[in-house]
């Protein structure tokens, strides 16, 4: 039997990537952990806590999904990161909604892929 010890990455194709990295690194303040160029394509990685989320234009044939995987951001603070995205213009897949042990909603990114910002609740076990 295989033993899976991590998450490698979790990646997201995309078709612009300068607009790409605006919502990414913009919006969602994240910070490019490394970069790869070739011939005019990009592969940037950020890391998160131990885990890394990819995005490229490198794949011609890996066209972006709402229907596909989605990754769930983790935010300090829900309310203003869903602020920040209505003020954003950023399309809701999912409103915010609460369960017994989180809150989260469904964002997609400028391409449609689904992104799912979270917020843990430190009461819940």
């Amino acid at each position: 039997m295989i033993k899976v010890t991590e998450i490698a990455f979790t990646a997201y194709p995309v078709t612009d990537m300068p607009r790409a990295r605006a919502f990414y690194e913009g919006l969602l303040g994240l910070q490019p952990a490394s970069t790869f160029e070739h011939e005019g394509k990009h592969w940037i990685e950020y890391e998160i806590a131990g885990a890394a989320l990819g995005i490229t234009n490198m794949v011609p044939d890996w066209k972006p999904s709402p229907s596909g995987p989605s990754i769930a951001l983790e935010v300090a603070d829900f309310d203003a990161a869903v602020a920040a995205l209505r003020t954003a213009g950023v399309k809701f897949l999912a409103e915010p909604y609460s369960s017994p042990v989180c809150h989260m909603a469904v964002v997609t990114d400028p391409d449609g892929n689904s992104v799912c910002v979270h917020h843990r609740d430190q009461h819940a076990h």
